[in-house]
């Protein structure tokens, strides 16, 4: 293999590695599940083989993937990069309390999205199920809020974080009266739950 079709390879090979480990699926599972033969999966993931394209792509929706993103190579050079109030996208609740700040980054949204939350008095938040196995944590750095998962309604005070699962419909509630703001994380697909 040229330099150049190595340093893809070998990019897309730790990259299914990192989500087959993240997503705990074993060779097994991932070629059950994308139809690529484990020994193929075993070999792309040791930079052993130049996959085809039909390959990388059954392998990309296996991973709940787009191929774009599984195809991009990472540049290991450090970066800072700056984003403007102006560039970070803010989502506001039906009731118009609730602001959803949207703080992760572009290139994890599709298994890991973080947000900054601040949500008035009485305001509510309410979310349909996202995929399957995701969980959210929502750390509250001031304020209380309520969280209604299924038929389990929690509260949480500032400094403390509850953990739920959000492949259902949840609901996040200030039933204070004071302003409430929280730090959320979503994982998405996250390992098998008890």
């Amino acid at each position: 293999m040229d330099a150049g079709a190595q340093a893809i390879t070998g990019q897309l090979g730790r990259t299914i590695q990192r989500l087959r480990k993240a997503y705990n699926l074993s060779l097994s599972e991932l070629s059950e599940q994308s139809g690529v033969a484990k020994s193929i999966i075993s070999q792309i993931e040791r930079n052993e083989t130049n996959p085809t394209l039909a390959t990388v792509w059954r392998l990309s929706q296996a991973l709940d993937m787009s191929i774009d993103r599984f195809m991009a190579a990472t540049d290991d050079e450090p970066f800072v990069e700056h984003l403007t109030r102006a560039d970070t996208p803010i989502l506001v609740s039906e009731d118009g309390k609730c602001r959803l700040t949207i703080t992760g980054w572009i290139k994890t949204v599709e298994w890991l999205q973080w947000f900054d939350f601040v949500a008035g008095p009485g305001g509510e938040l309410v979310s349909d199920g996202h995929q399957r196995g995701s969980v959210e944590c929502l750390s509250v750095l001031a304020g209380e809020l309520q969280v209604e998962c299924g038929d389990v309604v929690e509260t949480a005070r500032a400094g403390e974080t509850l953990r739920y699962r959000c492949d259902r419909r949840h609901i996040i509630r200030n039933m204070g009266t004071e302003p409430a703001h929280a730090t959320m994380v979503c994982l998405l697909k996250a390992a098998v739950l008890d």
